[in-house]
């Protein structure tokens, strides 16, 4: 039976937060809201975790997974970022948006397009998260809970709840939320490439 926190999300509380990271530091699959809907979330390098999201999404180990980060200069450990982009960047997060990078060699490669080497990562505008990355000093490595023959991110913590307690180490409450996807942003090459129109406001990378 998993945990079921209840979290403010414009003041959360520290001490729900910390107990938060420590479930995901021991391994844990958590639940989390971001500004585009709830997430499924775990810690790099925890296979087991990771083994566990794709079995409650019902997709392989190849699925392209999401680093989301607390800030720019975490982003840009993981991703090639130019001064344009950076910049873009800058001036647009947190916010929601995917963008795709090429890897670094810092990036796991779980999280890599076999073919590409590109990533894919987020700065999401959702104060819990980002508390979470902040206490956790780390990205979180994730995706977007979509349950399986579902079209649409989870919003309703109550239902994730009554699909998910018995599956998920932590279900995080930030109330109900927006069931926009974000909007997708390929920078990997010289020029930008809008992939998918969503949450994100496109207007300042075309």
């Amino acid at each position: 039976m998993s945990q079921y926190f209840y979290i403010h999300p414009e003041n959360p509380q520290a001490r729900l937060i910390r107990q938060a990271v420590e479930i995901i530091k021991q391994g844990g699959v958590v639940v989390y809201p971001t500004d585009s809907g709830y997430a499924l979330g775990c810690a790099l390098g925890k296979k087991q975790a990771l083994e566990q999201i794709c079995r409650i999404r019902n997709i392989d180990l190849d699925h392209n997974f999401t680093l989301v980060c607390s800030d720019v200069s975490e982003l840009s450990t993981y991703a090639k970022v130019g001064n344009q982009a950076f910049r873009a960047l800058k001036n647009n997060t947190p916010g929601a948006y995917t963008f795709i990078f090429k890897a670094t060699k810092d990036a796991p490669k779980k999280l890599q397009n076999p073919k590409k080497k590109t990533i894919g990562l987020r700065i999401p505008n959702n104060k819990i998260a980002l508390d979470l990355l902040a206490e956790l000093g780390e990205p979180i490595m994730s995706s977007t809970l979509i349950l399986p023959n579902q079209e649409h991110a989870e919003s309703d913590p109550e239902s994730i709840r009554d699909s998910l307690e018995k599956v998920v180490d932590l279900i995080i409450d930030g109330g109900y939320l927006t069931e926009m996807p974000t909007t997708v942003i390929d920078m990997s090459e010289d020029t930008i490439e809008i992939i998918r129109v969503g949450n994100g406001d496109v207007s300042p990378f075309e």
